[in-house]
């Protein structure tokens, strides 16, 4: 019975997940975002006490069921060995083996000290919640797209609104490649291994297998009824069951409840630990030379040069060229995210604000020092004043929850003119457009000629009043390069 309710609330969870970064409506984080906010590390950077204390007593008081219920990861790891084991036609695959202690210790001092000193390279690609996002948002959202466009195609047929279409574009091929590899590496170890990368390179099985070893429940053996057969070994995907010696290591058992069913002799149950026989540090010495694991993620993100004035301009039978990135000095960061500095120290690249931001000016970010956390660009559209979505889903407090009354008041960077690129200097026409368009009243259109009206007007930022949403940039007549864009702000500012 334990294990499937562990089983249903696994897949619950999964699910919920999962449809956070495959939601198209943009709704389902007002009742799934609490399961996002639920994972470890997002809840650690946040700062949500609640949610930390609510894991560390759960994990003190039944051992690491967060691994096999919450962790989305975790349970993904569990239905691809769930999976090897129908394929292979082996139900008893696994031996207890000896922990790969120091190798544990070394990765969560690498994640801790990545943390401190802000190098988010390293924590990014461990951590269990942001890898599972990076596939999700990267390989599966991509694929969910282009099904649901399936759908909307038959629909529009049948003169049904049930579907309708959306753009399925890659955001970042770096993204992309990690997305890729991670998904092989993760599935290649559970498939062989089952839960081998959350013992011993995962830092949040590491630091809640520390507290699992006081747990107040656990699973214990009772050696009156064991034969010493070994089937709780062979079953055990954690590999911590020493069946002929009746021990168990608690740091790396993920309360999955599996051995329970499997022992025929009702030997083993999940009970209080008081006088159970548990491997502990002194009874395990660590040996390394079995559980050697091999991480390479190659990584290049590339920055094209973003230089040059030849454009075309939008109308008559001319290709419309698509934007490109201006070069910023400085990122821009999203509204809701204080500046560059608090988004990258708690940032985790998760994606999730990535995917679900229904304005697509979010992208993962190239630059090694922020790999893969969100930045703003408006070549597929602008950061519109009345939404505040990525604030929303944010787990991880890196984007702090913001009102669309506060984020009109939030100043994320400046609008800057460029006159070589403007269409009224360059096609002698008149435009106007990022001033019609400017929510925040902050460009007017003044003449070209100081003194003379009737000369051709072109714009004057007020850098006082622009929010930089990234409308005039987005709007801007002028190809490839825009005549107007926005510089970003290390630190917003309310206006």
């Amino acid at each position: 019975m334990l294990r499937k309710i562990r089983i249903v609330l696994a897949l619950v969870f999964l699910s919920g997940i999962s449809l956070l970064f495959l939601d198209l409506t943009g709704i389902l984080h007002r009742w799934l975002a609490w399961m996002a906010k639920l994972q470890f590390i997002p809840a650690v950077l946040a700062l949500n006490v609640v949610a930390v204390a609510f894991l560390v007593i759960l994990t003190f008081l039944f051992g690491r069921v967060y691994c096999s219920v919450i962790c989305p990861l975790g349970v993904f790891q569990d239905i691809v060995s769930w999976l090897s084991g129908k394929r292979r036609g082996k139900c008893f695959r696994f031996r207890f083996r000896k922990p790969a202690t120091w190798l544990r210790l070394v990765v969560l001092g690498a994640f801790i000290a990545s943390l401190v000193a802000g190098i988010s390279i390293i924590y990014t690609l461990i951590e269990p919640y942001s890898a599972f996002g990076r596939m999700m948002s990267a390989l599966a959202a991509p694929l969910y797209g282009l099904t649901n466009n399936l759908f909307a195609s038959v629909a529009e047929r049948a003169d049904s609104y049930l579907f309708y279409s959306v753009d399925v574009w890659f955001k970042s091929m770096p993204v992309l490649i990690a997305a890729i590899v991670t998904f092989i590496i993760i599935t290649v170890i559970a498939w062989s291994r089952g839960r081998l990368y959350c013992n011993t390179i995962c830092p949040v099985g590491t630091v809640l297998g520390t507290i699992s070893r006081y747990s107040v429940f656990g699973i214990k053996i009772n050696k009156s009824k064991c034969n010493g057969c070994g089937l709780c070994s062979k079953a055990c995907k954690s590999e911590c069951i020493d069946g002929e010696a009746h021990r168990v290591d608690y740091s790396r058992c993920v309360a999955c409840w599996d051995c329970i069913g499997t022992c025929k002799h009702g030997a083993i149950s999940f009970t209080r630990k008081s006088g159970c026989h548990a491997a502990t540090s002194e009874d395990v010495k660590p040996d390394g030379s079995r559980r050697k694991f091999l991480a390479a993620v190659g990584v290049v993100g590339t920055a094209a040069a973003v230089k040059g004035t030849e454009k075309i301009v939008d109308g008559g039978l001319a290709v419309i060229e698509d934007k490109k990135i201006p070069d910023r000095k400085t990122p821009i960061a999203p509204p809701g995210a204080i500046g560059l500095n608090h988004l990258k120290q708690h940032c985790t690249a998760c994606q999730l604000c990535i995917s679900q931001c229904p304005n697509e000016v979010l992208r993962p970010s190239s630059d090694i020092e922020t790999l893969f956390q969100p930045v703003v660009s408006f070549e597929r559209g602008y950061c519109r004043p009345e939404c505040s979505t990525c604030s929303q889903v944010c787990p991880a407090g890196a984007i702090k929850a913001i009102t669309a009354e506060e984020r009109t008041a939030i100043q994320v960077g400046h609008a800057v003119w460029i006159k070589e690129n403007c269409v009224p200097l360059t096609d002698g026409v008149e435009c106007g457009n990022c001033a019609r368009h400017c929510p925040a009243g902050a460009i007017m259109m003044v003449p070209s000629e100081p003194g003379n009206e009737e000369s051709l007007k072109i714009p004057a930022v007020n850098a006082e009043r622009c929010i930089g949403c990234g409308a005039c940039e987005n709007l801007c007549p002028s190809r490839p390069f825009s005549a107007i864009y926005v510089e970003g702000h290390r630190l917003h500012r309310q206006i």
